[in-house]
Formats: C-alpha cells, sequence, structure tokens
C-alpha cells in the first residue's frame, strides 16, 4: 500500500508540487512585501544636479548669447517646475503603496518629504519671478548672478530633500519585520490592552491608524481572496485529471487553510471596525464635555464680572462713607473747640465782675 501511495506521487512533476507549497511569500502581504524603487528619486537627484551645474556655468554655456541669459535660466527653472510636479505625483504614488502594504510610520515620514522639493522650487521660481520684476532696481549684483545663486539654492534644498526620501525608502526595503501598523490590533482572543492607552490620549492618531489598517486589511483581503481562486481554479483542474496522481488532500487543506486566514482577518477588520466606532464615540463625548465645560467657564467669568461690579460699588460707596465720617469728625472737633470757647468766657466775665466788688 505505501509502495502504491508513493508511486503517483513520484510521478508527478516537479512544477505541480510547487503549486502546492505553502511560501511565505504566496502568504497575505506582510509576508512577501514588496520594495519600493527608488530609481526615478535618483533620476530625478541627478536632473538637479545638472539644475545646479547649469547655474554654476551658466555664463560660459550662455556666452554667445549672453543677452538672453536670464530669459534660459527663468525658461529653465519653468521646465523643471514643471518636471518637479511630474516627479511628485510619482513619488506620492510609491508612499500610497507603502502605506498600503502597512508601514504607516514610513508613509507618515515621506508623506511630508515628497511635497517638499515642489515647495522649494515653486518658492525659487516666484523669487526669480520678483527679481525679474524689480530688474531695474537692483544693483547690487546682476541679475544673471542673483537668478544663478536662487538656481543654486532650490537646487542644494531639493537635492536634500530627495536625499532624505531615498534613505527612507532604501531603510524601508531593507527593513525586515511585519508592518507596524498591525501594533493596534489585536486579536479577538487577546485583552484589548494594546489600544487602551491610545484609545483615550491619542483618539485622532488612532483613528488614522486605524484606516490604514483598514485599508492593509483590504488589501490582505483582495490578496487572500484572488489566492483563493487561483487554488480552487488549481483544484478543478487537478479534480478533472483522471491520472491519480493529484494530491488532493494537500491542496484541501491548502484551501482550509487560506479560507481560516480569511475569516480571522474578516474578524479583525470587524473589531477593527468597532474600536473606531469606540474612539468616535469617545471623541464624540470629549467634544461634549468640554463644551460643558466652556459653558460652566463662561458662567463663572459673567458671575465673576457681576461680583466684580457689586466690590466696585460698594468700594465706592465705602470711600464716600469714609469721607462723610471725615468730615463729620472735622465738624466734631470744630464743636468742641467753640465749645470750650465758650465755656471759658463766662469764667473770664465772672472774674473782673469779683474784682470791682472787692
Amino acid at each position: 500500500m505505501a509502495t502504491e501511495r508513493q508511486t503517483p506521487l513520484a510521478s508527478t512533476s516537479r512544477e505541480d508540487n510547487a503549486l502546492f507549497l505553502d511560501i511565505l511569500h504566496e502568504a497575505p502581504l506582510f509576508g512577501h512585501r514588496k520594495s519600493r524603487s527608488i530609481f526615478g528619486s535618483v533620476v530625478y537627484f541627478l536632473l538637479l544636479a545638472s539644475y545646479a551645474a547649469l547655474a554654476i556655468a551658466a555664463p560660459w554655456i550662455f556666452h554667445p548669447i549672453q543677452r538672453f541669459t536670464s530669459q534660459l535660466l527663468c525658461s529653465c527653472a519653468v521646465v523643471l517646475l514643471a518636471v518637479t510636479g511630474i516627479f511628485q505625483q510619482y513619488l506620492v504614488y510609491q508612499v500610497q503603496k507603502i502605506r498600503l502594504q502597512g508601514y504607516y510610520s514610513f508613509s507618515q515620514k515621506l508623506k511630508h518629504i515628497v511635497r517638499l522639493p515642489f515647495a522649494t522650487i515653486a518658492y525659487g521660481t516666484a523669487a526669480m519671478l520678483l527679481v525679474m520684476v524689480w530688474r531695474p532696481h537692483t544693483s547690487i549684483l546682476s541679475i544673471s548672478a542673483i537668478l544663478r545663486i536662487i538656481m543654486l539654492v532650490e537646487a542644494i534644498c531639493a537635492g536634500s530633500f530627495i536625499s532624505l526620501y531615498i534613505g527612507y525608502v532604501h531603510q524601508y526595503n531593507s527593513l525586515n519585520s511585519q508592518p507596524d501598523v498591525l501594533k493596534s490590533l489585536y486579536s479577538p482572543l487577546q485583552p484589548s490592552s494594546s489600544l487602551e492607552g491610545l484609545r483615550y490620549y491619542d483618539a485622532g492618531r488612532l483613528s488614522d491608524q486605524q484606516m490604514a489598517l483598514l485599508q492593509y486589511q483590504r488589501e490582505n483581503l483582495h490578496f487572500l481572496s484572488e489566492e483563493i481562486l487561483r487554488l480552487q481554479e488549481c483544484l478543478s483542474k487537478y479534480e478533472r485529471s483522471d491520472d491519480g496522481s493529484t494530491p488532493q488532500v494537500d491542496l484541501a487543506h491548502l484551501l482550509a487553510a487560506r479560507d481560516q486566514e480569511l475569516r480571522t482577518l474578516s474578524a479583525e477588520m470587524n473589531q477593527l471596525q468597532s474600536e473606531l466606532r469606540l474612539a468616535r464615540s469617545l471623541l464624540a463625548e470629549r467634544d461634549t464635555e468640554i463644551q460643558r465645560v466652556r459653558t460652566t467657564n463662561n458662567q463663572y467669568v459673567e458671575e465673576n464680572e457681576r461680583l466684580r461690579a457689586i466690590l466696585g460699588e460698594w468700594s465706592t460707596r465705602a470711600a464716600k462713607l469714609e469721607r462723610a465720617l471725615e468730615v463729620e469728625r472735622m465738624s466734631n472737633l470744630d464743636l468742641q473747640k467753640k465749645i470750650s470757647i465758650l465755656a471759658k468766657q463766662p469764667q473770664v466775665s465772672t472774674e473782673p465782675a469779683d474784682q470791682k466788688r472787692a
């Protein structure tokens, strides 16, 4: 029996057996991450280097047509701006691919970097336009020298940004780890401690990460659906064969494993959607609480202003009473003086009368 089983298995070709190998790069996306090409960014870097060389060597290159040097430099700047816009769309597409593969931190870093070269070239072109407009009023340097300085500065800045982009992409290509967006995902069989700290303290970033994770899981589902269709086609093809050499058990096991993984991903996606709804409800509650605190604060401010007005009024009354008291005290002193004077006058008048009688 054992020899009869080994005979048809040995008769299968190496290519047929390769169809049923559970290779890692045929698993979901994190298992066969595709590296991003840096060819376009290198070409753009070389273009910037040529642009800087043109800015430096412009007096010698355009020496036969020296009077058109400024116009030619401005034209080169406009051409570089258009080319930079095209390359920016290409770089944004690469960053989106990195995000869809689940590397959220790299996509966040690169998202801001890929827009800086176009902004730099745009600002440089605007500066060159201002120089050409104010040409009659510039006397420090020649127009050609100012334009060349602007071109050199914008080429250096844009080259620095594109070099930083190339470094990050190279780091991404050499990375040997699972997507970092999976850090915010936990299995339904595990406790939800991995999201508790982020859920309450960084809800905005959580929503963005969960959206990236949903996109990543959608790509995984799409990949697994294609894998299941391919395996079903292989199963139907081998079921139609009559040679008895088809490893049906391996194929059924592989289909079952893929189906189980698909169900797990669906459960994780549902769990993630519930977490996203919970985060949004928490954000709504926080917004309501903030509005309530602001209303209470406004009421306290109004009450404080009213108390300050009352305190000011009582202070004014107290000042008036103090002034009236002072006036009354002065009048009492005057009366006491008058009384003392009046009390002394009868004594003085009686003394001369006594003297006359004597």
